[in-house]
């Protein structure tokens, strides 16, 4: 199971991932370029001391990403899916990737995926957090397929 952001807007969300990352013993991926100076102090302090723990793989582009992301799915997190969370099966080497912050992902990366899902929300409201989305989302991957932690 792995995190993979698409050129994110927010350190702070990067951060926050790299944490989940850290906390569940998965691979981050990060798709650049992000909307934000990417380097090492930026991410030791939207990390805090979560950093090396963390298993942030960075990619210079979407094309690098593909060559290097490993085997499995591609699940695309989308407000824009048909398939709910709560009906999507998910596989231990699955890549859950999720959007820009601002403007989701783009018509090459939906195409790319093998399946694109939704976190219900209530119908007035628009979005969840990035990194929320991503907790979510990689919490139900891995209660779904069973893989330990700690």
């Amino acid at each position: 199971m792995r995190l993979a952001l698409f050129q994110p807007d927010i350190p702070q969300n990067v951060g926050a991932c790299i944490r989940l990352s850290a906390c569940f013993g998965v691979e981050l991926h990060v798709i650049e370029p992000t909307g934000f100076a990417f380097d090492d102090r930026a991410m030791k302090r939207a990390a805090l001391d979560y950093g090396p723990l963390g298993h942030m793989i960075p990619h210079a582009d979407w094309t690098r990403f593909q060559q290097d992301r490993g085997p499995g799915r591609l699940v695309l997190f989308t407000t824009k899916a048909s398939t709910s969370i709560r009906n999507f099966s998910f596989e231990a080497d699955d890549t859950l990737l999720f959007g820009k912050e601002t403007s989701g992902a783009p018509d090459y990366v939906h195409a790319a995926a093998h399946a694109r899902v939704y976190i219900p929300i209530q119908p007035e409201a628009r979005s969840l957090n990035l990194s929320v989305s991503a907790g979510i989302g990689l919490f139900e991957a891995l209660r779904q397929t069973r893989t330990q932690v700690g």
